[in-house]
């Protein structure tokens, strides 16, 4: 990758970040779903985790690279946009883990630059003392060494792994040896770490030199970086957008960066960070973002309690009432209903496993969908017949395309719509429709400067998202 014009740090070292936002976050379901994980949700005053990521990431350069997965690339792109920074997007064809999309990214960045490898998915409120914890760390980086950032543990967390300072090094700042990295503890083994001091969160946060990662797999993990180099070598460029070569990255052993690397190299060092920090794992997690009431209630969104304590609800779309609960945790979408005892939020990922291998649709897909050119909402379905609110954002376009086994009828409910109907081009406005036989070619623009909103009925025998022959999109998507 030629390097960036970037935006020096107050030390004059420059620092590429690099943002992998490629996970699911099922434990987060039903609000994150494989369509739309974690990091992509709006879930801190109105901002979502990546936002927020790239957000804080600015501070040290404005210029950043992304890993991420092809099927999330649009949503990864809205939010860049929002965030006002200038990313390069990798796309992962495939999911295979941290170790193998740090090694892309490695190779994707000039040897001696240092690269801060963040998950998207972390809360770090206060910015400023996290830009100042990673400048603490480029010597030690720039010295060759991996450096982690450990969070200092502010209770006996069993759902966080840990790391064991060892003594400072010297000539390498505020950087002390790692002596051990440990296991997520039961509940007895982190009260001892917490008390015994010295061992901090594994926050899964690295600042480290591009040819001491890509020398460091070349020791540790020899086959995952050949296949990533395979994968880099052919990978091609879309604009933003890198794809990886399918075929050589497939077949990359999936790992994490922990196992491959970290707890073998010798040059592993911590530098610790005192500020609040979240990886935002579970729903206890992301009640404890809300402050509580005298009874240990915490409410987002239309939630009411008569009689309640420590319950936490999450109901941005309509009123949700606990009545006389205790320790319980409500999550209510438009579409599913979590409700779990908040000693059990960590099994919320076993309970989205089982709903997947049972074909319930809600496992992983929302009833409110992103697409490139604006969203489409599922309002309501039947036996041969389906309903959608669909909004295209000003100027956008969507593919010219061809359905096999449903017709649709469109009604305009605000804004102008340029319908392309077989051999004829129309303008429609509030209140006009058209019918679109099955088997006719069409294609939906707004040219407006306003969004455009449309009521679409689709009937036929099958009305699957599959059932689309793109012919041609604006957006690079493939064809089917």
């Amino acid at each position: 990758m030629p390097a960036p014009e970037r935006t020096a740090p107050a030390n004059n070292t420059t620092i590429i970040p690099v943002i992998m936002c490629g996970g699911s976050g099922t434990r987060l379901w039903p609000l994150s779903r494989k369509a739309l994980p974690k990091q992509f949700v709006p879930l801190i005053q109105g901002k979502s985790l990546l936002q927020l990521t790239l957000e804080r990431a600015k501070l040290l350069n404005s210029q950043q690279l992304i890993v991420a997965a092809e099927d999330h690339r649009f949503l990864v792109q809205a939010c860049t946009s929002a965030a006002g920074v200038t990313s390069t997007i990798l796309l992962e064809p495939v999911a295979r883990n941290t170790a193998a999309a740090m090694a892309v990214a490695a190779l994707n960045a000039p040897p001696d630059a240092l690269l801060l490898f963040l998950p998207a998915d972390h809360h770090i409120p206060d910015a400023a003392a996290f830009a100042s914890a990673i400048r603490a760390g480029a010597p030690a980086a720039q010295a060759g060494s991996i450096v982690t950032f450990g969070v200092q543990p502010s209770f006996p967390s069993t759902a966080y792994g840990y790391i064991q300072q060892g003594a400072v090094l010297t000539g390498q700042g505020a950087a002390h040896a790692v002596q051990r990295f440990i296991e997520k503890p039961d509940a007895k083994s982190a009260q001892e770490l917490l008390l015994a001091g010295g061992h901090f969160w594994n926050a899964g946060i690295f600042l480290i030199q591009a040819k001491t990662l890509v020398n460091a797999l070349k020791s540790h993990a020899s086959d995952i970086l050949a296949s990533c180099e395979l994968a880099v070598a052919a990978q091609t460029n879309d604009g933003d957008f890198r794809r990886l070569g399918v075929e050589a990255f497939g077949a990359c052993r999936s790992d994490s960066i922990d196992y491959a690397v970290m707890e073998k190299a010798a040059n592993v060092v911590v530098i610790p960070f005192s500020a609040a920090w979240s990886d935002v794992g579970s729903w206890n997690a992301v009640a404890d973002l809300t402050e509580p009431d005298a009874s240990g209630n915490r409410i987002h969104g239309h939630g009411h309690t008569v009689g309640a304590t420590n319950t936490f609800i999450h109901a941005p779309h309509r009123p949700v009432v606990a009545l006389g609960t205790a320790n319980l945790l409500i999550i209510d979408t438009v579409d599913a209903l979590l409700v779990a005892d908040a000693a059990h939020a960590e099994q919320v990922k076993t309970v989205v496993a089982q709903l997947e291998a049972a074909g319930v649709p809600q496992a992983q897909h929302h009833r409110h969908v992103a697409r490139p050119w604006g969203t489409y909402d599922s309002v309501d379905n039947g036996d041969r017949f389906q309903v959608k609110r669909i909004v295209v954002k000003p100027g956008a376009t969507l593919s010219l395309q061809m359905h096999h086994h449903r017709a649709e009828h469109w009604v305009v409910v605000s804004g102008t719509a340029e319908v392309t109907n077989g051999d004829k081009v129309i303008l429609l406005s509030e209140n006009q429709s058209t019918y679109i036989p099955l088997g006719q070619v069409h294609r939906l623009r707004n040219p407006g400067k306003v969004p455009l909103e449309i009521i679409e009925v689709q009937s036929g025998s099958y009305l699957g998202e599959d059932d689309i022959v793109r012919l041609e999109d604006t957006y690079g998507r493939a064809a089917g």
